[in-house]
């Protein structure tokens, strides 16, 4: 009877061996232009960049802050928990595959009727028991490979999880770095704010003493006064834009009593570029995009399940115990039993339901080829939004230096004119303004060009090594990305 049973199951097993229903998955080929546009050709080579990519900015806050982050924020543990339910779905749909084996147990005492039509005889005891001891096992063969298909669309969901961490990790890392970099940034600007508003403070002295002399009149002394305070309201704002910004990181860290001191944003140094003309590398590395593509492998399994649901069902149902008036015989000899069965249930007529839900989850597969030819169209144009915003940020530095400094000279010039009488206090002001505007807008493209580093960074996917540059779009057109 075992021996009957074994072969059955392994006559199953083998019926299920047979191949899936459904399209094999084959990654779309994705057409990208040769090189980004605008990227110079004459870009030098990079060394390797760490999966820390963060640590090239030679900061220890910041450093602190990431790893914070990364460890107490909400989001990560909210990534961390769907990874553990992708993992627990993915051995509930694996165990599905082999047989169920549950123990039966249905002990009863019952009572029968002595005025039935037949007449019971007399050595039957209308009381009697009736223990019933079983082994028994139901088994679905996976004929057209519906298990399969399932558990190829759940591995891909389950990888997919696992890419979503990386992309709330890069993402996390990015925001606590851009965010770090703006209060630097602030403090910055609060500090020549600071001093813009204690020289405007001096002028105002100035202007008054002048005007107690009789040599300035009273509307240099209220135009003084404005001046110094535009430079205090500008000054609280900042103090203002800062604290918010301490709350962000606060928040972004776990962090909600954070209190950081402050810094000089002219201190940290600029990473490494990469070299033009890395999408190919993209379909390899972003974990987006690797996303994307397990949840189109996903997708196309789908298509499978549904199309095995249009065929027959089959199944194999079997046990074996013992039965009994008393439990202490129950697994005697005579006392076994035993049953092997197959089941077959073939849809015939369902007015289309089933071709309707293969054709539901053909769309769901296109849908999902879209996705990921979205995903690697909008990250090869964040790569090159970063490219030009890293060239050109650095290309603007320099002038604004230059405008700063010549900002400052037209400052001293006009306050000496004005101490000798050759102008009036309005070119004084004049040149505040524009000393104080071009100080400002230097610190905040240097802001600007850090931000976009790490722009950069993210949207290459964080670090990266030299093994991985090579890669040509010619390569990945020609093969599909296979």
């Amino acid at each position: 009877m075992i021996r009957s049973i074994l072969c059955a199951f392994c006559a199953a097993l083998l019926l299920g061996a047979c191949a899936a229903v459904g399209p094999d998955y084959t990654r779309p080929a994705i057409n990208l232009p040769g090189a980004y546009p605008d990227a110079p050709a004459d870009l030098p080579a990079a060394a390797a960049v760490p999966a820390e990519w963060w640590k090239l900015y030679g900061d220890q806050r910041l450093d602190e802050l990431v790893a914070s982050a990364l460890e107490r924020n909400a989001d990560m543990r909210l990534a961390v928990a769907r990874i553990e339910e992708a993992d627990a779905n993915l051995r509930e749909v694996g165990a599905a595959f082999l047989p169920e084996v549950d123990l039966g147990g249905t002990p009863q005492r019952q009572r029968i009727s002595a005025r039935t039509a037949t007449p019971i005889p007399s050595s039957i005891p209308l009381v009697r028991n009736d223990i019933r001891l079983t082994l028994g096992t139901s088994f679905e063969i996976d004929f057209w490979g519906k298990l399969r298909r399932a558990i190829e669309a759940t591995r891909a969901l389950a990888l997919g999880s696992r890419y979503a961490k990386e992309v709330v990790t890069l993402s996390l890392a990015g925001l606590t770095a851009q965010a770090y970099f703006s209060l630097r940034s602030l403090d910055a600007q609060i500090a020549l704010t600071r001093t813009t508003l204690a020289s405007r403070e001096e002028a105002l002295t100035l202007v008054r003493n002048r005007a107690r002399g009789g040599i300035a009149s009273d509307l240099e002394v209220n135009q003084a006064e404005l001046a110094r305070a535009d430079a205090s309201v500008q000054l609280k704002d900042l103090l203002r834009q800062r604290s918010l910004i301490e709350h962000q990181l606060g928040s972004l860290t776990g962090r909600l009593d954070l209190a950081l001191p402050s810094g000089d944003l002219l201190t940290l140094p600029m990473p490494p570029l990469p070299p033009a003309g890395l999408p190919s590398t993209l379909l390899q590395r972003r974990p987006d995009i690797l996303q994307a593509e397990q949840q189109l492998i996903a997708a196309n399994a789908q298509i499978g399940i549904a199309r095995a649901a249009m065929f027959p069902t089959i199944s194999l149902t079997a046990y074996a115990g013992g039965q009994s008036a008393a439990l202490s015989t129950v697994l005697s000899t005579g006392a076994g039993i035993w049953s092997l069965g197959f089941g077959l249930a073939l849809p015939i007529f369902d007015a289309g339901r089933y071709a309707a839900r293969t054709q539901a989850a053909e769309a769901r597969g296109r849908q999902s080829v879209a996705n990921y030819q979205k995903a690697v169209e909008t990250a090869f144009r964040e790569v090159a939004d970063a490219l030009a915003n890293v060239r050109q940020t650095a290309a603007a530095e320099e002038d604004q230096q230059t405008r700063a400094q010549a900002a400052r000279n037209v400052l001293r010039l006009a306050g000496l004119r004005y101490e000798a009488g050759y102008s009036a206090y309005l070119e004084v002001l004049d040149a505040q303004r524009a000393a104080n505007e071009a100080e400002l807008a230097f610190v905040r493209n240097r802001q600007s060009r850090l931000v976009a580093s790490v722009d950069l960074m993210k949207a290459l996917g964080g670090g990266w090594s030299m093994d991985q540059l090579p890669v040509s779009n010619a390569a990945l057109r020609d093969t599909g990305g296979k």
